[in-house]
């Protein structure tokens, strides 16, 4: 079982989905100091630094004291769809400015923090990053580049104690995908239960999608000492959507 006594952990995007369910994965099991970034409201009363901010925000990076990081999650994304050539620039900007400028940062960020002392890092990818789908150029571009972005921070890392992974899930029971007219318009129709159960049992040889709850996990035994010889790896937990 992983456990985090003691330790002070960065996660981004944690208001909701993945990153909350990190969240409260890392305090349930001991975290002495969690810092949780998102542009909305935390109220979670598990939160111990909640800060409301923009991952694209360097000047926000620069003022936030993360001396003593142990782990960092780095989660903060959109989604977004549209093929590629009806989709306009500014629409391909806000998702790459979010998912990869915002990664950027939340990962120098730990980094630096991390030099001297060492410490793990996890980046939330997606299977879209690894496997090419109509309509989804920008978010899985944006995906694709977060595992190679990964794998160079886990060279650079290496020496100094660090280290990076990424992992790819497919679908997730999460709040991103109300963002994507096809779901929102079926979810409306018959419920958003009914409307994950649908897809997933087309699109995943196993017939489900995970819950937030999985994915927490196995973040929590990529940043553990479980993983203590894992780094610059993809773990793609997708219940064999890439297949």
């Amino acid at each position: 079982m992983s456990t985090f006594s003691g330790k002070s952990i960065l996660v981004t995007g944690a208001a909701s989905g993945i990153g909350l369910a990190v969240a409260l994965h890392c305090a349930d099991h001991g975290a002495a100091r969690l810092i949780l970034v998102d542009r909305d409201p935390i109220s979670a009363d598990f939160a111990h630094e909640a800060v409301t901010g923009d991952v694209r925000d360097e000047t926000m990076w620069n003022r936030l004291d993360l001396a003593g990081l142990d782990h960092a999650v780095v989660n903060a994304g959109v989604a977004g769809a549209g093929t590629i050539a009806d989709m306009s620039l500014d629409a391909w900007r806000h998702i790459l400015s979010i998912n990869l400028d915002g990664a950027f940062l939340t990962l120098r960020a730990a980094m630096r923090a991390m030099r001297g002392r060492g410490g793990s890092i996890v980046l939330t990818a997606s299977a879209a990053g690894v496997k090419a789908e109509p309509g989804v150029a920008a978010y899985g571009a944006s995906k694709a580049a977060l595992i190679h972005l990964a794998k160079v921070a886990a060279k650079e890392g290496a020496p100094h104690g660090i280290r990076v992974n990424a992992i790819a899930p497919a679908g997730v029971e999460t709040p991103v995908w109300d963002a994507i007219p096809m779901f929102a318009e079926r979810a409306a129709q018959i419920g958003r239960e009914a409307a994950f159960a649908e897809m997933a049992a087309t699109a995943t040889p196993l017939g489900r999608y995970a819950k937030p709850e999985e994915i927490a996990r196995q973040i929590g035994f990529l940043l553990s000492d479980q993983s203590a010889l894992v780094t610059g790896a993809t773990l793609i937990s997708d219940g064999g959507y890439t297949l």
